[in-house]
């Protein structure tokens, strides 16, 4: 019998965020990173700007990142990647929440993540209890019920009845949002109560040998048809 069983779980980045906010020159509101990072200098003084495209019109605009900053505020490194046009930097501050906040606009996640998960199969009446660590590589905020429906491929209902009975325990709620590392357990019941619930973690003795990718919009296996389709 295992007396260590465990999963992961990791959130992969597939996209960048769109910012949503206003264009200046059309009706569009969507825009994308250009790859580039602007830095004006005046004297020992910096601006510093990420550079957006508008999905609809192509038209540039700018996201203030410093402001009349003084040259010697910024580590060196850092104002090498921003001169350079670093692609880890423009992802970072794509991604930031904090400069989305200062500068009025919201990041839609959508299409930006999949899970990948190495999950083991086991029999209903197994008694180990699973340990799934649950890690991400971007900040996408995701719905802790919509991961456990992509990652245990049940539905919905399914995973409510999991969290109520006890069979699946969660550091968070279950209409949260998580986008930092966490771990939860998975309980499997005994073989009467495997018998009475035969959909619940349904598989056969087996392990996924490889990481299996789901995509947002991807149907996990298993899944009822009542779930609906997984997103940020």
């Amino acid at each position: 019998m295992n007396t260590d069983r465990k999963a992961l779980w990791a959130v992969r980045q597939s996209a960048l965020p769109t910012v949503v906010r206003p264009c200046p020159d059309c009706s569009g509101t969507r825009h994308r990173p250009t790859g580039r990072i602007r830095v004006n200098a005046s004297g020992k003084l910096l601006d510093v700007w990420l550079l957006l495209g508008c999905t609809a019109c192509d038209r540039t605009s700018k996201v203030p990142v410093h402001e009349r900053v003084h040259v010697s505020s910024l580590e060196p490194a850092r104002l090498v990647a921003y001169e350079n046009n670093d692609p880890a930097v423009v992802r970072e501050l794509t991604m930031s929440a904090s400069l989305a906040a200062k500068n009025a606009y919201r990041l839609d996640w959508t299409g930006t993540w999949a899970l990948e998960i190495r999950t083991p199969l086991h029999a209903l009446d197994d008694p180990t209890p699973l340990t799934v660590q649950v890690g991400f590589e971007l900040p996408v905020p995701v719905r802790v019920e919509r991961l456990l429906m992509l990652g245990l491929g049940v539905s919905r209902g399914t995973v409510r009845r999991l969290v109520a009975d006890g069979r699946v325990r969660l550091p968070l709620a279950l209409d949260a949002k998580a986008h930092r590392d966490f771990e939860l357990t998975v309980h499997a019941p005994g073989a009467a109560g495997a018998a009475q619930r035969p959909e619940l973690l349904g598989a056969p003795d087996a392990e996924r040998t490889g990481p299996i990718r789901i995509g947002p919009a991807d149907r996990p296996p298993h899944r009822s048809a009542r779930s609906v389709t997984a997103g940020a």
